[in-house]
């Protein structure tokens, strides 16, 4: 079974967005249902068929957020700032180039917002190790050699 990792703030995330699609989407995509309903011919309804699918889509999105939900695994304060870990914010220095990057589960990832998943080839060369390492990480480009700098909660 995978884990799915989620950061406090993540996990709220999630958890309103499934509040807004149960609460405030599906009633309105029942609502479009029932005024194409109301035209007539449900063969030929190209509104009637969109909400449909909509309305599908919607259910599909609720059930996996509850799974999500169900089954996540919400990161704590890393205590340990020995190593790095899930949760951590690092700064590294990549070939003279210093980044910071916070790794999180897959669900959260950004890496434009500096959030890199825990199962990605960075994310995945940095646990486990400790400021002053010198990890290599493969990259599209070629490989990359990074220093870690610090390690913050």
């Amino acid at each position: 079974m995978t884990n799915h990792y989620l950061t406090p703030e993540g996990f709220e995330k999630i958890k309103q967005e499934l509040h807004y699609l149960k609460n405030t989407k599906r009633k309105e995509v029942i609502d479009r249902i029932q005024a194409a309903k109301e035209l007539g011919d449900l063969s030929e309804n190209a509104e009637y068929s969109d909400a449909k699918d909509e309305q599908s889509f919607i259910e599909g999105k609720i059930l996996e957020l509850e799974n999500l939900i169900n089954k996540a695994q919400v990161i704590t304060e890393h205590q340990n700032l020995n190593e790095v870990g899930i949760g951590c914010t690092i700064a590294i220095d990549c070939d003279g180039k210093k980044q910071e990057f916070t790794i999180v589960g897959s669900n959260e990832a950004d890496p434009s917002k500096g959030y890199i998943s825990n199962e990605s080839p960075m994310g995945r060369a940095f646990l486990g190790k400790k400021i002053g390492d010198v990890v290599e990480v493969k990259a599209p480009k070629g490989a990359l050699r990074c220093t870690i700098l610090s390690i913050q909660k």
